[in-house]
């Protein structure tokens, strides 16, 4: 054992965690870990981002993108507060990270000292689980279980708020870290009963339909997956946060479920006999009107989180388990199958979408350029291999109805809280974790301005990321709401934006704005072949919607073509 301070057992605890990347802002509470980690920048790399939210995002899509537990530091006070979204974001998305925030000194808790708040009892609501380290004793502890914590089971964000004394003063180091803790059952047992009664019900099925989301990715069950639908020959649908577990031109990939989905998916959801739900939680953008979701199927769900069982929708066989696990189970008893008349009936929908909707969105040969067109577009160029950042809006959810992977965790977005910024500082870290491949950031010009700043630390680091901005001049997604629902009183949602290229000239970065489509492809082309960041603004139609459209509270077998 060797004496050290506290700030630096946190720098030593996060090197036997084998962290190599920070995220963070320094500030006065945290300072002397900020001293600490200055001995130790060749073994762990800070990057330091112009706001806290700009940090946690950015740690956000670092873990998304690698499957690694993502860390940043924040200092107290507004320091701490300013990570609270995307806290609640990680939490709802199931992103594995760790917090750690600077906190006063120990005697003055409680006394409204300068930059004090009781970020512990603000972010409970909001994390996996949090600690507050009073004594540098207690600082190995908590932060093995920390990572352990976030890491495991169904992963989330973890926060670790340790006063300033606690920094200061001097134990004697010693780390072990921790793959177990008492009452914290981190990985449900496998009951293979339910997973014979589950196979019984599938072999049976005439029309079987798999919702497929994240847990998949989580799980690192992909090749599990692909094996069991394969032999199964069942339809598949992801979420949002599932896209990209499965290739998207795969033969049984059958499009996107929820509120601005796919035809197909929506509506064969209410004739299906047997749905099975693999690692979802049934979000209410994918279910619409809960009172006429699959009445008619049984449901099959897997997940590693039974709090999910039954909370929204009502199931009649539940496998609570590790994603991989209980497909490798599965595999074991379900028969090789195929289904092809039903799975022709999703074939034949898809063409009447595309018909009705994709023909005229991606293809458009007259009028202003749409976001479909351009996706479709980038989508020649990075053949899908590249990792899509989005934001939170219309060009989200055409983004993920029309950018294409080849590979799993290469769809980033923020999905359950719906967080505009996320998109900008996410692709950064992206970037940051995944340096071998092309990070696009695609976003709004209303997004775009919320994390902005976060320019200057792509001009301070030189990550290499591309920044497509489609830019309509609106709020498009509230827009779109108070088009069709409240008669178009545009209410606060026309946007009068700044000079952007004027903007990202005073960064160092490179940029174009396009208005015409013909010199659409040579620009995406001059974007993604670029040395360094590049930012390309498109201008896309003010007015246009994301169609389909489930209504809410409509069922999803309601969805509107138009």
């Amino acid at each position: 054992m060797e004496k050290i301070s506290g700030a630096e057992a946190v720098i030593k605890c996060l090197f036997n965690e084998n962290v190599d990347l920070i995220f963070g802002y320094p500030g006065g509470a945290i300072m002397p870990i900020y001293d600490a980690m200055y001995d130790y920048q060749k073994d762990i790399k800070h990057i330091l981002t112009r706001h806290e939210q700009g940090a946690i995002h950015a740690a956000q899509g670092y873990a998304r993108a690698t499957g690694k537990v993502g860390v940043c530091f924040a200092t107290s006070g507004p320091g701490a507060t300013n990570l609270i979204t995307g806290i609640a974001d990680a939490q709802i998305d199931s992103t594995p990270l760790v917090c750690i925030t600077g906190q006063v000194h120990s005697h003055l808790l409680g006394t409204d000292a300068f930059q004090e708040t009781d970020v512990v009892g603000i972010s409970m609501p909001v994390t996996k689980w949090n600690f507050q380290v009073t004594s540098a004793s207690e600082i190995p502890e908590a932060l093995a279980k920390a990572f352990y914590i976030a890491k495991s089971g169904r992963p989330g964000p973890v926060l670790i708020d340790i006063t300033k004394d606690a920094q200061f003063d001097t134990i004697d180091f010693k780390y072990r870290p921790i793959n177990v803790i008492k009452s914290y059952i981190s990985k449900p047992v496998l009951a293979i009963e339910n997973v014979k009664k589950a196979a019984d019900l599938i072999n049976k099925a005439k029309r079987p339909f798999v919702l497929f989301g994240q847990g998949v990715i989580l799980g690192q069950a992909e090749q599990e997956f692909k094996a069991f639908i394969e032999k199964t020959g069942i339809p598949s649908a992801w979420t949002i946060m599932g896209l990209s577990a499965l290739e998207t031109n795969h033969y049984l990939n059958v499009g996107m479920l929820g509120m601005h989905g796919n035809y197909a998916p929506n509506v064969l959801t209410n004739q299906c006999d047997v749905l099975i739900a693999i690692g979802m939680r049934f979000d209410d953008r994918v279910t619409g009107n809960l009172n006429s979701y699959a009445k008619q199927a049984q449901v099959i769900h897997l997940d590693i989180d039974p709090a999910e069982i039954d909370k929204n929708v009502k199931t009649d066989v539940a496998i609570v388990a590790d994603c991989k696990e209980s497909l490798q189970a599965l595999l074991k008893y379900v028969n090789q199958n195929e289904h092809k008349d039903w799975l022709q009936q999703f074939y034949d929908l898809k063409e009447k979408e595309i018909e009705k909707v994709i023909k005229n969105e991606t293809s458009p040969e007259t009028g202003i350029m749409t976001m479909g067109e351009v996706i479709h577009q980038l989508n020649k160029i990075t053949k899908g291999e590249a990792i899509v950042v989005s934001d939170v809006g219309q060009h989200q959810m055409i983004a993920c109805r029309y950018a294409e992977f080849t590979q799993s965790k290469s769809n980033i977005t923020s999905g359950g809280l719906g967080t505009m910024g996320f998109c900008l500082p996410a692709a950064i870290g992206a970037k940051m974790g995944k340096e071998d491949r092309t990070v696009v950031a695609v976003i709004g010009d209303g997004g775009f301005q919320m994390t902005i700043q976060e320019l200057g630390t792509i001009f301070q680091t030189k990550v290499n990321i591309k920044i497509l901005v489609l830019n309509n001049e609106f709020l498009g997604m509230v827009r779109q709401w108070q088009e069709l629902f409240f008669d178009k009183r545009y209410s606060s949602t026309e946007m009068i934006n700044p000079d952007f290229q004027t903007i990202a000239k005073g960064f160092g970065i490179e940029s174009k704005k396009i208005t015409l489509r013909e010199d659409l492809p040579n620009a995406l082309k001059e974007m993604i072949e670029h040395e360094g960041s590049y930012l390309l603004e498109v201008m896309v139609g003010k007015e246009n919607n994301v169609f389909p459209m489930v209504p809410t509270g409509a069922s999803v077998s309601d969805i509107r073509l138009e």
